[in-house]
């Protein structure tokens, strides 16, 4: 027979729930914070979107360095899940990638990323997701090349700056979602198999 639980166990697991639910609660207000002023924005602010005290938010994150660090992590954690999911559909290449951009439209807000300003990644756990994004990306271009639906000139750079691009809003297009999913059939029409071959063009570490 089970041994009825504790309320000294129910109560300090609605105190880590708690706790839980604060992190994630500075965290996505920390990045629309991010986002809207620039990775100076005092932590005060941040504590006041979130609707906590400036206190909670330093007992989780210490410094801003921590925060910024852990709004990177989050970040490509969230765009790795994204890359993930679309693998798993089984679609040819270019479905695959379609459906990771479509992932990274509706995720924009909560990317904070490198190449939108934050800073590179400098801790090993955040170096090793940001790798895995890289990877799985390049699986995804590789299964398009060996199907027939994405040119073969085409890096996994590129697929990682024009996501960056479609998750950085534009302040005065009006119906953001709806510009960025057109701009992303332009894109994916671009990397069909063709002739023409493609300019050179820098690097990305997302």
């Amino acid at each position: 027979m089970t041994e009825p639980q504790s309320k000294a166990g129910v109560r300090h697991r609605e105190l880590r729930r708690d706790a839980a639910d604060n992190r994630d609660r500075v965290l996505a207000a920390a990045a629309a914070a991010v986002r809207r002023e620039g990775a100076a924005v005092p932590m005060a602010t941040v504590a006041a979107d979130a609707g906590v005290g400036v206190g909670t938010v330093y007992r989780h994150f210490p410094s801003r360095e921590a925060l910024l660090g852990a709004l990177i992590r989050r970040s490509f954690q969230l765009v790795l899940d994204a890359v993930d999911r679309a693998a798993e559909t089984g679609q040819p290449g270019i479905a695959a990638v379609r459906t990771f951009l479509d992932q990274t439209i509706e995720q924009g807000p909560d990317l904070v990323l490198p190449l939108h300003g934050a800073p590179k990644p400098m801790d090993e756990e955040t170096v090793a997701i940001q790798a895995e994004v890289h990877r799985a990306l390049g699986s995804l271009l590789h299964r398009g090349r060996q199907d027939g639906t994405i040119r073969r000139d085409v890096r996994t750079a590129d697929l990682v700056i024009f996501g960056a691009l479609l998750a950085q809003q534009l302040p005065h297009v009006p119906d953001w979602k709806r510009a960025a999913r057109r701009l992303a059939d332009i894109h994916l029409a671009g990397l069909a198999p063709t002739t023409q071959p493609l300019r050179d063009s820098p690097g990305a570490t997302g």
